[in-house]
């Protein structure tokens, strides 16, 4: 036990370090000042695709302060552009809208009803900033969050590409943080309007924060990336959507953003949206999940958490 801790403190603090200089670079895009807690339960909107999918959403409610409420409007592998132009074809709409979780996104969105604002772009992230007017579109999701309340507080959701990425999932997840999701996603919005800025929330750099622990013996039971994603009908391996132990994690994420409160202790066995059981970590590993996310959430100062020595 000692010295699973002894090695987790260490990849925490190398892998802080890493984050911290990625941070560093980034800061030609304004950083947007650190947030207050919010006062009580959130009412959220998760605008996206699969990476957001169903059960995670669901999740976050479950570990969230009682009170929590959300709505969604998914697809697959959907661009904000499309979500957006009525016109565009949203792929899988029919199945991945289901009540009482849908709700008509710009009707949301413009009612000014929710203290969270949650946006997804499509990977692979290069064509969405390329073909589908990526940067614009997060621009108009969040205007419209703008001009319905003053006190939305609007999220940009980074996720991740395939395991099998030629140029090296973890490689990917470490450059593109700055280059796209930061610079190229976020700073075109980020410049214009400081008054509200878009913050992040850090879903691809914690899943790769626990594959680099895991890989390294740091989580009880979780061997390898692998471990963090589906299965096809078929039994191979998806190498894009996570399982119920992925989605936790990112569940835990979305938790320490919005709330601006360490995940220690939380809940770790949790139900699916359709309400089977879903699958958990032990106790044990839960724990070290928990703490991974915090360093993660705490070395990003986009998130809009203190500096990591500033808070507890």
């Amino acid at each position: 036990m000692i010295a699973r801790r002894g090695f987790l403190a260490l990849a925490a603090a190398v892998s802080a370090l890493g984050l911290a200089a990625v941070a560093a670079r980034s800061r030609s895009v304004p950083v947007p000042p650190p947030l207050t807690p919010p006062k009580g339960p959130l009412q959220v909107f998760h605008l996206g695709h699969s990476l957001v999918g169903p059960d995670m959403p669901h999740m976050l409610a479950q570990l969230a302060p009682e009170g929590h409420g959300y709505n969604s409007q998914l697809g697959s592998g959907t661009p904000l552009r499309a979500h957006w132009e009525a016109e565009e074809e949203i792929l899988d709409f029919e199945t991945a809208n289901q009540a009482p979780a849908y709700r008509d996104a710009k009707d949301a969105i413009g009612s000014g009803n929710y203290g969270a604002v949650v946006l997804t772009e499509m990977v692979e992230l290069r064509d969405a900033i390329r073909y589908f007017d990526a940067a614009e579109y997060l621009g108009k999701w969040a205007g419209l969050a703008r001009a319905a309340s003053p006190d939305t507080r609007i999220y940009l959701y980074e996720t991740w590409h395939r395991l099998n990425d030629p140029e090296g999932w973890l490689d990917r997840i470490t450059t593109d943080l700055e280059h796209l999701w930061v610079n190229k996603l976020l700073g075109p919005d980020s410049r214009g309007q400081p008054q509200q800025p878009v913050y992040l929330i850090p879903g691809g750099q914690v899943l790769a924060a626990l594959a680099r622990a895991a890989e390294g013996g740091g989580i009880p039971g979780l061997a390898s990336r692998e471990s963090l994603f589906a299965r096809t009908s078929e039994g191979g391996l998806d190498t894009i959507h996570v399982n119920d132990l992925g989605a936790y994690a990112v569940a835990l994420t979305h938790y320490a953003v919005l709330y601006q409160r360490a995940p220690a202790g939380l809940p770790h066995e949790l139900t699916r949206a359709d309400g089977s059981p879903a699958e958990a970590f032990s106790p044990e590993a839960a724990a070290a999940v928990q703490r991974i996310v915090w360093q993660v959430v705490r070395a990003l100062p986009r998130t809009g958490l203190p500096a990591a020595g500033e808070t507890g």
